[in-house]
């Protein structure tokens, strides 16, 4: 059921989030301060292309330094990956077929908008 889950999500909306994640992640790579930016959100994009089977779990070392940097990269590019996620999820909503994945990219708000101290794991 993953796998499916997986595949129509690629097709409706997770090729697309995964570009906005990409894109965010090379602009943040152009500076050196805002590489730790762009490999959040490298993670992120991966997540975002194939989420289903996997889970966004708080990091037990995160401190003072992911505060800041998730404060910035609110700013910077967390606020419109958000608002991409939510527009998506309501499109996805509409749909009976849509209802999961729509539940899928609201899940994915939280992160896109602290990607900092957080990783990635697989549930099984």
């Amino acid at each position: 059921m993953r796998v499916l889950l997986n595949v129509i999500w690629l097709v409706l909306s997770g090729f697309w989030m995964a570009v906005g994640y990409l894109l965010a992640g090379f602009l943040c790579c152009l500076l050196i301060i805002t590489i730790p930016f762009g490999l959040a959100s490298f993670r992120i994009a991966n997540y975002a292309f194939w989420p289903f089977g996997r889970t966004i779990v708080p990091r037990a070392d995160a401190g003072l330094a992911s505060l800041i940097g998730n404060i910035l990269w609110i700013v910077v590019a967390g606020w419109w990956l958000a608002v991409m996620h939510v527009v998506t999820g309501i499109l996805l909503c509409l749909t009976v077929i849509g209802i999961p994945l729509g539940v899928a990219n609201f899940k994915m708000v939280p992160v896109s908008l602290v990607p900092l101290g957080s990783r990635i794991v697989y549930t099984d």
